[in-house]
């Protein structure tokens, strides 16, 4: 979709309108390009235990949580 500064300010219902059928909506002005709206990307949920990061050593008997909680503690939570 194609749409003027003009059309940004009376006609945004059809501009949000088209980044909901994820179409990318070129801004023109004075009839030149001044700049290009992309739909945003779907968020993708992934569970912690699902990450990569976690099974890397497979002989680590602890749980997700608490490598978690190690990983988050602050600076000086062992003194």
């Amino acid at each position: 979709m194609k749409a003027t500064i003009v059309d940004l300010r009376y006609k945004m219902n059809d501009v949000l309108r088209a980044l909901d059928r994820n179409e990318k909506v070129t801004v023109l002005y004075r009839g030149k390009v001044k700049g290009v709206l992309v739909p945003a990307g779907e968020k993708t949920t992934m569970r912690i235990k699902d990450h990569p990061f976690f099974g890397i050593s497979r002989e680590e008997e602890r749980s997700v949580s608490d490598e978690l909680n190690d990983l988050r503690k602050g600076r000086y939570d062992d003194i």
